[in-house]
């Protein structure tokens, strides 16, 4: 029988405790990975809208078509090894409740649009006083200071603001975006990389801190030698005249990008670095690319166009998997670009690596996760609980971490502060 609330004892993070008022992903994320380095994480979520502060709570994938608040993918992947209780914050009985977890904790966090968690009587100097050194990690947008505090953001909007979206696209074509939320992603692990940092310092000072992030300054951050190269070098953000290019413009090689294979949306990619890579290269892909213009490196850029064309036929002729052994046996860097099927289902490494371990979730049954792409000689990371359904973990953190009897825990639920 699987139980919840167990932990492994040798965890990087082990003794820590996190109140958690983060959702998404932005700061889910962060949390996610502390919980599974060994903090105990309290999700905090509310009891009315079944939860859905979070959005991400009874969204898509599904299982077997089970769909429920409890049984979405993305929720259940972002909040694995944590613990999740629901309190009503609109009642003074569940902010006192929830002033008692802050006093028992060493990090509250929290990814609400600036100002909210203030406004909902949880701003730093509250908590500085319910636990003198406390550490408090915000991120929003904007952070908490500057003209555009009060925008609201999302991470498709975070990327258009800081310039990801502008140079994500190919040349003489619209700005592509990005197909998901990558500052969510990011911003997780620079919202993690701060609780880490505060930790340090309070380590070492005795110090607690209230952290303020900005999701977009995040974003700005990923585009250094880009603006350099605008700014400094008045070089164009996107190359201009190369329509239909999947190459890569830095460092200087050619070939070198994205090429069709012969099944539908199967590519691989070839990086030739040198005249010695191209003499071999030749070997493998024929009489197409004997041409003189490609004998040099200068040669092969100032008629790259026409080089691309003819390798990407040579490669659209046959099978991807059959063109990268080919290019592997004369020494040529190049892959398959993969695909969900071939790096989670069909490659022996990902399993060497345990990177998809799997969990048990209540509702769900075992189901495999994101694992994390690091391990620890002495304290290494363990996900093996999946995420809380809504609710789930009231009794254990009520009754046995904040000392509410029975009676008192039957009354908060029959008032709806829990549920």
């Amino acid at each position: 029988t699987y139980v919840r609330h167990t932990q492994s004892s040798s965890r990087a993070l082990e003794g820590l405790r996190i109140c958690d008022f983060s959702g998404q992903l932005a700061g889910a994320g962060a949390t996610r990975l502390l919980a599974a380095l060994g903090a105990q994480v309290i999700r905090i979520e509310d009891p009315v809208r079944e939860g859905r502060w979070d959005i991400l709570r009874g969204s898509p994938p599904f299982i077997d078509g089970r769909r429920d608040i409890n049984t979405g993918g993305a929720f259940n992947n972002h909040n694995v090894e944590k613990l999740g209780i629901t309190v009503d914050l609109r009642q003074e009985k569940g902010r006192a409740l929830v002033r008692r977890l802050v006093a028992i904790s060493d990090v509250v966090t929290e990814n609400f649009a600036a100002g909210v968690l203030g406004r909902l009587g949880f701003g730093y100097d509250t908590l500085e006083e319910l636990r003198p050194g406390i550490i408090y990690v915000s991120n929003c947008g904007f952070g908490h200071t500057g003209p555009y505090t009060a925008f609201k953001t999302w991470g498709p909007i975070v990327q258009a603001c800081c310039g990801l979206t502008f140079s994500s696209a190919l040349a003489d074509q619209p700005p592509a975006g990005w197909g998901y939320s990558y500052m969510d992603h990011m911003g997780a692990y620079f919202m993690a990389l701060a609780i880490t940092a505060a930790l340090v310092h309070r380590n070492r000072t005795g110090e607690g801190q209230w952290v303020d992030m900005s999701s977009v300054e995040s974003g700005a951050t990923l585009l250094g030698p880009e603006t350099l190269n605008v700014t400094v070098n008045g070089h164009p953000s996107r190359e201009p005249n190369r329509p239909g290019s999947n190459r890569n413009t830095s460092p200087s090689m050619a070939p070198h990008g994205i090429y069709p294979a012969a099944a539908d949306d199967d590519w691989l990619a070839i990086a030739c670095r040198d005249d010695e890579d191209w003499q071999r290269l030749r070997t493998v892909v024929g009489e197409s690319v004997n041409d003189a213009r490609f004998v040099t490196l200068a040669g092969r850029i100032e008629f790259q166009d026409d080089l691309d064309a003819r390798i990407g036929a040579w490669a659209q002729a046959q099978d991807r998997d059959v063109s990268v052994a080919r290019l592997k046996a004369v020494g040529i860097p190049v892959s398959i670009v993969a695909q969900p099927r071939d790096r989670i289902d069909n490659d022996p490494a990902t399993a060497e690596w345990r990177l998809w371990p799997t969990v048990h979730h209540t509702a769900i049954g075992e189901v495999r996760v994101d694992g994390l792409p690091m391990h620890f000689e002495k304290s290494d990371w363990s996900i093996t609980q999946g995420a809380p359904c809504l609710g789930e973990d009231n009794d254990y953190v009520l009754g046995s971490l904040l000392n509410f009897d029975a009676t008192e825990i039957t009354e908060l639920r029959s008032e709806g502060v829990i549920r």
